[in-house]
């Protein structure tokens, strides 16, 4: 589950139909696609060269103009009561980024900085916060950097109704990281009695 890319939607309109604004997406895909196939070449310094490049394309997109050009409604503003993330009407920008910094937390995972796959996981499930792939590069990362309770939360949730192979994974992952906690509670308690024996002997010299 965890080491797949997510893909852009194959389909699109001509170039021709909405100007440089269609180009632009356009281009945006292709370097998403090209981001893709570097990770799965193990590239992953390459893949996220592309993907940081596909999302400077993305940021300078006006939305609505692109909805327009694409001949597809603009989204209207989510009620005052739509508080939540998944109730908010998405464009095909948000929901390409929201692949992107998904596959991006994929290559940081990758290259063991859990910092960055914490952070761009967080990005894409802003967009979509039921992102299932995110929602598990977060809880890994979340493990990997001592959040134990936060990472079993997570991952609880996934399994709940998760389907395989991903329940498969899910669970392996959860059993992972909580043997991973066990053993650092095993070293910290070690560390611990340590200084009270250090403690217990300068306390008997000084009588």
């Amino acid at each position: 589950m965890s080491t797949e890319v997510e893909e852009a939607s194959a389909s699109g309109p001509s170039i021709h139909a909405g100007g440089d604004i269609v180009q632009k997406l356009e281009q945006a895909k292709e370097l998403k696609d090209k981001g893709d196939a570097a990770f799965q070449q193990g590239e992953t310094k390459a893949a996220l060269a592309s993907y940081h490049t596909c999302l400077f394309y993305l940021s300078g997109l006006d939305k609505n103009a692109l909805q327009k050009a694409l001949g597809k409604p603009v989204p209207a503003p989510p009620p005052i009561e739509a508080v939540d993330a998944q109730e908010k009407p998405k464009t095909e920008v948000d929901e390409l980024s929201e692949k992107i910094y998904s596959n991006m937390s994929q290559c940081h995972i990758k290259n063991g900085n859990w910092k960055r796959a914490l952070e761009t996981a967080d990005k894409a499930l802003t967009f979509n916060p039921k992102n299932r792939k995110a929602l598990f590069r977060k809880a890994k990362a979340l493990g990997e950097t001592g959040w134990f309770e936060k990472a079993d939360a997570i991952l609880e949730d996934l399994i709940k109704d998760a389907e395989s192979p991903e329940k498969e994974a899910c669970v392996a992952e959860l059993s992972r990281l909580r043997e991973m906690d066990k053993e650092r509670s095993q070293k910290h308690d070690q560390k611990m009695k340590g200084f009270l024996k250090k403690g217990q002997l300068s306390l008997a010299k000084e009588d």
